[in-house]
C-alpha cells in the first residue's frame, strides 16, 4: 500500500490532527496572545462555514487554526494536499517540478509554484550551528549554474568557459559524512568567500582545490589541505589520511541533475530557496539514518514562523 494512502494524506480532519500533534506537542497555543489554558475546539460545520481545526481562545477571545504563523497561513489548499506535497518533495532525490505537483495535486500552476517555494522555506536551516569542527573534514568548493559562454579557439574548435555571462556562483560547505550548506555568492573574492564560510568552524580540517581564493582563506584554519585539479589530482592519501573534494563534487552532481533535469530554469532571486531544498535532502539522507517519512517529519517541524507571501516569493513565471 502506498504511504500516501495513510489517513493524514486523505482525510482533512486526520491531516489537521497530524499537524497539530507535531506543532503543538504540549497542546494548542494561541498565536495571538500566547495563551494555552483556556483554548477550546469548535465543532466543524460545513453549512455554517466552520472550518476543520478551528479553535477559540478564551483569553483573548479570538479564533485560530494551526495554520496561523506557518507556511500554511492564508492558504485555501486542503491540509491533505499540503502534506502530500511535503512528502513528495522530501522523498524525491532531485526534486519535483511545479508542473508535476500541479498534475499530481490537481491544482493550478500558480498554486503549485507558490506551494513548493513555501515548503522550501520550511526546509531552510536557520540553526546557528557551525559546519565542521575539531576532527571533522570540511570540503569546500564552488560551482556555477546557468548558461556557459561558448568561445571559439583559432576558428577550429570551441570550448565552454565557466564563470562568464549570467552564470550564478555557488559555494558549498560539505561535511564528509555529514551535512551540506550552500550559499549563493556574487563573486569568488575574499569578502564573499568569508561570508559564505562564516559558519565554518576554524578547527575543521579544510579540504579544497588549489584555487588562489581558497589559499588565503585556508590560512584561518588549523589544517588546510588541497588537491591540484590542474594536474588531474582528485584524491590523495598522506599517511592514510584522505584529501579530496569528491564529496562536494558528488553533492554538486545531484544538485545539477535536479536543477537542469527537473527544474530546468531558476531565477537568481529564487536560487537561495532551491539551495536550501538540496541542502535539506542531503543533510537528512538515508546514509545518516533518515528515511523519506522521517525527512518529511523534519520538514513539517520547520513550517512554524516561516510565513511567505506571493509578493515576497516573487514572480511565479521566473522559475519552475
Amino acid at each position: 500500500m502506498s504511504i500516501l494512502n495513510q489517513p493524514q494524506f486523505q482525510d482533512e480532519a486526520a491531516a489537521f490532527a497530524y499537524v497539530e500533534a507535531e506543532l503543538w506537542s504540549n497542546g494548542p497555543v494561541c498565536p495571538h496572545c500566547g495563551g494555552f489554558d483556556r483554548i477550546s475546539a469548535i465543532t466543524p460545520n460545513k453549512e455554517k462555514k466552520v472550518r476543520i481545526g478551528l479553535k477559540f481562545c478564551g483569553q483573548c477571545r479570538k479564533q485560530f487554526t494551526v495554520r496561523v504563523g506557518t507556511i500554511f497561513e492564508d492558504s485555501h489548499l486542503p491540509m491533505t494536499k499540503w502534506l502530500q506535497a511535503i512528502f513528495l518533495m522530501c522523498s524525491s532525490k532531485k526534486g519535483v517540478s511545479s508542473h508535476q505537483l500541479m498534475r499530481t495535486l490537481e491544482t493550478t500552476y500558480k498554486t503549485a509554484w507558490f506551494l513548493s517555494h513555501r515548503i522550501r522555506e520550511a526546509m531552510k536551516d536557520d540553526s546557528p550551528t557551525s559546519m565542521g569542527g575539531a576532527g571533522i573534514t570540511l570540503e569546500v568548493d564552488e560551482t556555477f549554474l546557468g548558461k556557459q559562454a561558448t568561445v571559439f579557439v583559432n576558428g577550429k574548435g570551441w570550448q565552454q568557459r565557466r564563470g562568464t555571462g549570467d552564470m550564478q556562483k555557488i559555494v558549498s560547505l560539505v561535511e564528509r559524512g555529514g551535512r551540506a550548506r550552500s550559499i549563493h555568492v556574487a563573486d569568488l573574492k575574499k569578502p564573499e568567500l568569508l561570508r559564505a564560510m562564516a559558519s565554518a568552524d576554524r578547527a575543521s580540517v579544510l579540504n579544497t582545490d588549489q584555487a588562489q581564493h581558497y589559499r588565503r582563506i585556508g590560512k584561518e584554519f588549523e589544517d588546510h589541505q588541497s588537491v591540484d585539479h590542474g594536474r588531474k589530482e582528485y584524491a590523495r592519501y598522506d599517511a592514510g589520511v584522505l584529501t579530496t573534494t569528491n564529496t562536494a563534487e558528488g553533492f554538486f552532481s545531484i544538485f545539477k541533475r535536479g536543477m537542469k533535469g527537473v527544474y530546468q530554469h531558476c531565477g537568481e532571486q529564487h536560487l537561495h530557496r532551491y539551495l536550501a531544498e538540496f541542502d535539506f535532502r542531503y543533510s537528512n539522507r538515508v546514509a545518516l539514518g533518515v528515511d523519506d517519512t522521517a525527512r518529511a517529519h523534519i520538514a513539517l517541524a520547520g513550517v512554524a514562523g516561516k510565513r511567505l507571501t506571493y509578493r515576497t516569493a516573487g514572480d511565479g513565471a521566473a522559475s519552475a
